[in-house]
């Protein structure tokens, strides 16, 4: 049971309405918790405790409605909306009706050039074809596995003006966008494209894959205001783009992809990609997740999609089925969504491949077999803390400590990490950099007694636009030529840039970082340290697969079993009416909110 916060209650006291106060200080608390709104139903469940008793939903709906205070439009422009069972605060109403517009904008102009962009497939079907070269072995794969995702995705981002591309680790999601600019570039040499991610971190290693195209962030690409919370870019002044493509998708929060959408012309194709299994977002929403989920099931494809992208494929057991086929009019997002399904990093059949499945499918049975000793050479699983295994996972830091040049002691660093869930207590981030300290002193590897010492690793904490650095780059701290201490970090071209460290007081050690963070790197092995208490509600299976598939090579996972099962059976839930909204008839919601 969840009660109500001191803070939120006296939000809830600039409202004279004895009725509305409850209602305005929950929806504020679930706001801060990531949820777009306060579902009704969680109140008549008992999911939360509640000062009034309600027995039915209109009861408690109908008391809402009479408050002034409260609209069932946006039009009445009340600080609170009600609709279809959820109180929301108006902005936020607003933001999720501009995100469902404006793709259902973006499907709807696609009509339009159809026939064009069908003529140009066809024209280009031996450019396409070599793309895809189909020599790999498919034996062995699941028959998910043997479909050419790649292509599919290809050929929908080429027709369509709304794509979302989602999948795992290794499935090749910027591969496909790589692979989509190519064919793009050879129609039109001259097309006009936006790359962009949430954090500068995310750009720079969406740089790293796909040469010659330079990526900023979503907040440089639609251009800030100082000052405020609008954008330079908007619906009266469109992005001028022919293609935008956003990577790290589901890191975006409602309110950044409601201005993003916002600032995407009719015209303009754009293309999402990310991992709706993934974290969301740290502030309110899981937009990306939410599209993805719209479906019953992913990759559901009209016949005529199937027919052309099968016209492509000579092999009858990678062709597309009837299984995927939809009804177009049943879900405007059909044609829409593809998630790539095979993955070029991990074995689904063991590992870490099978190890994150399990999570994500919170497949009891297989985790109890992970939990064996000895079961899997990826995975192994501490449920004893062991000091041993935490200092033996510290020494390799020996590696970079010990290499002279910068750049090849940048790349070692970044070859393992240690993994925290939270900041606080005694398996917290704080507590685990100290830790990692006293052990690399101990050894005489390191002398941390200042606090901008010889190899110390840091993290930057905000953007530092002027020094081009950004929040999430990782430097490591040495002198330069003439014996002065610098902060040495790798740009998207691999190139070294040094700073002196008092010129970024927002930084912090990072021997330990937070899996938050890790959203997007990748490392040879990690060790993910959970808290050893219960009631953490932060821990889910989404957190867990995060942290999991950063790896390559290795995971040890410190935790008691307990703690595990119970974060693999927690899952991320944050309400919002996006998928009620888009799978209701188009005309009697989302155009009723005009």
């Amino acid at each position: 049971m969840q009660t109500l916060n001191n803070v939120h209650e006296q939000f809830a006291e600039f409202f004279k309405a004895e009725k509305l106060k409850p209602f305005a200080s929950l929806v504020l608390k679930k706001l801060g918790e990531g949820h777009i709104c306060l579902d009704l139903k969680e109140i008549l469940n008992g999911e939360i405790e509640f000062p009034s008793l309600y027995h039915s939903l209109s009861e408690m709906e109908n008391d809402l409605i009479k408050e002034p205070l409260v609209s069932t439009s946006i039009d009445n422009k009340q600080p609170f909306v009600l609709f279809k069972s959820k109180l929301y605060l108006q902005r936020y109403f607003v933001y999720e009706t501009i995100i469902l517009k404006r793709i259902q904008v973006l499907i709807n102009s696609e009509s339009v050039d159809f026939t064009y962009r069908i003529e140009l497939i066809n024209k280009h079907r031996e450019f396409i074809a070599s793309l895809f070269s189909s020599d790999d072995s498919r034996e062995g794969l699941s028959a998910d596995e043997r479909i050419d995702w790649q292509l599919v995705a290809t050929i929908l981002g080429l027709l369509n003006n709304f794509t979302i591309i989602t999948g795992g680790p290794g499935t090749g999601k910027t591969t496909t966008v790589s692979k989509l600019l190519e064919l793009l570039k050879r129609i039109d040499p001259n097309i006009r494209i936006g790359l962009a991610a949430p954090t500068g971190k995310a750009a720079m290693r969406l740089a790293e894959s796909l040469q010659g195209d330079q990526p900023t962030t979503i907040h440089r690409m639609l251009k800030t205001i100082y000052g405020s919370i609008h954008f330079k870019h908007n619906q009266q002044n469109p992005l001028k783009y022919d293609i935008v493509i956003i990577d790290e998708a589901s890191m975006i929060d409602v309110a950044l992809f409601a201005k993003l959408l916002d600032a995407i012309g009719p015209e303009t194709r754009l293309i999402l990609l990310g991992d709706k299994d993934q974290l969301s977002s740290v502030e309110a929403g899981s937009l990306f997740r939410d599209l993805c989920q719209t479906q019953e099931k992913v990759n559901s494809l009209s016949s005529n999609k199937i027919d052309l992208i099968n016209s492509f494929i000579a092999n009858n057991e990678a062709k597309l089925t009837d299984n995927f086929m939809s009804d177009k009019s049943a879900n405007p997002l059909s044609d829409h969504i593809i998630e790539l399904k095979r993955s070029r990093r991990f074995d689904s059949t063991k590992g870490i491949g099978k190890f994150s499945r399990a999570i994500i499918s919170n497949n009891s049975v297989e985790i109890e077999d992970f939990l064996k000793s000895g079961y899997d050479e990826q995975i192994h699983i501490d449920t004893k803390y062991s000091p041993d295994i935490f200092r033996e996972f510290v020494k390799s830091y020996e590696a970079y400590i010990q290499e002279d040049d910068i750049r090849s002691a940048l790349n070692k660093f970044n070859k393992i990490r240690v993994l925290c869930a939270v900041r606080e207590g005694k398996f917290g981030l704080y507590h685990i950099n100290t830790a990692i300290e006293t052990l690399l002193n101990a050894e005489g590897l390191i002398d941390s007694q200042t606090e901008f010492y010889m190899n110390r690793p840091i993290i930057i904490t905000k953007n530092y636009y002027d020094l081009g650095l950004f929040n999430g780059d990782i430097g490591i701290l040495r002198p330069d030529s003439n014996n002065i201490l610098m902060a040495w970090f790798e740009d998207s071209e691999k190139q070294l840039k040094a700073v002196l460290p008092q010129l970024i007081v927002e930084s912090e050690t990072v021997y330990a970082m937070t899996i938050h963070k890790s959203q997007g790197s990748e490392y040879d092995e990690v060790l993910i340290v959970l808290p050893d208490h219960e009631g953490t509600h932060i821990l889910t299976r989404e957190l867990l697969y995060t942290a999991v598939t950063r790896a390559k090579l290795k995971v040890i996972i410190q935790s008691s079993e307990n703690i595990l099962l119970s974060t693999i059976d927690r899952t991320v839930k944050r309400a919002s009416g996006i998928k009620d909204r888009f799978n209701d008839s188009i005309q009697n919601d989302l155009w009723a909110c005009n």
